[in-house]
């Protein structure tokens, strides 16, 4: 193994998927949060992921228990750091939180494990200050169910050497991702600012009352023949999140273009954030995309 343990801070839906990856691969992996509630759903997520490996035939039955048993959990930081060469974290994407965590991590870390930010569009270049040792922490970017999104986006900051981004690298191929290089420093990296403009623009035709969100979905759906289109990966992601990677943009730019959509904000505000909260555009667990004759116009 390239690192003797992978640390995961932040217990949530991408990175529980990011530690159960790793040690599907081999790895030892901690998973930390501060809520014990989340490490409790993410041990549960990880024991669905399993079962549906073993089911779908990508791992034998007999590999499961061993890799559960790769996956610790705990409410320590210290705890969970310890022994690992690198840690993801993976906190809320929020940039004074961010800067918080990276500032205890370099503390508890020495100097040369490496530290990434799994964020979706905060530069790490915003949060090396918050470090001692700004040459070892990088943008490791995943996305959702990075066992078949098999990518990750690596971007320096100011101070990252060659060296760790190279290191990253490996491990990134060693546990079966292909790692897509960010040449200069972006928001949003390379696909999530694709992705960006998608979203804004389903959003805004919706708001505008062109089409419903449903037809939206529809037509990508059957265009891209997805399981899901952009109103349902958005509920999937989190509304609340899709909310604060849109103000990232906004803080950068000052610009009215690029507050968050009124139609989010509504959303947001009667707590309908998606999957996690039991309803976003669609309700949950049983979204009316996935019924058999939604595609095609049958009715909810």
């Amino acid at each position: 193994m390239l690192f003797s343990k992978v640390c995961l801070v932040g217990s949530g839906y991408l990175g529980t998927q990011i530690g159960v990856l790793c040690a599907k691969n081999g790895y030892s992996v901690s998973m930390y949060d501060v809520s014990p509630d989340a490490l409790k759903n993410s041990e549960k997520a990880v024991d669905d992921c399993v079962q549906q490996w073993i089911g779908e035939g990508a791992i034998s039955a007999a590999d499961g228990a061993p890799l559960k048993q790769r996956i610790s959990y705990t409410t320590e930081l210290e705890k969970a750091v310890q022994g690992a060469g690198l840690v993801i974290e993976a906190v809320v994407e929020r940039l004074e939180v961010k800067q918080d965590v990276f500032e205890q991590l370099d503390q508890l870390c020495s100097p040369d494990v490496l530290i990434a930010t799994n964020s979706s569009s905060i530069k790490i270049s915003y949060i090396e200050d918050s470090t001692k040792h700004p040459e070892r922490v990088l943008n490791m970017h995943f996305y959702g169910y990075p066992w078949r999104r098999s990518v990750v986006e690596l971007m320096k900051g100011k101070h990252t050497t060659d060296a760790v981004i190279e290191k990253a690298s490996e491990f990134s191929h060693s546990i079966g991702v292909t790692p897509l290089r960010v040449l200069k420093e972006s928001t949003g990296f390379i696909f999530n600012r694709v992705w960006r403009a998608i979203k804004k623009e389903c959003l805004t035709v919706v708001d505008q009352g062109v089409a419903s969100f449903e037809d939206v979905d529809r037509a990508w759906m059957s265009l891209y023949k997805t399981e899901a289109g952009p109103f349902g990966l958005m509920d999937r992601v989190g509304l609340d999140v899709v909310r604060d990677i849109e103000m990232v943009y906004y803080k950068e730019s000052g610009e009215e273009r690029d507050l968050p959509p009124k139609i989010l904000l509504d959303k947001i505000s009667k707590g309908e954030l998606g999957v996690k909260a039991g309803k976003g555009f669609y309700t949950y667990p049983d979204p009316s995309y996935m019924r058999p004759g939604w595609l095609h116009g049958a009715p909810d």
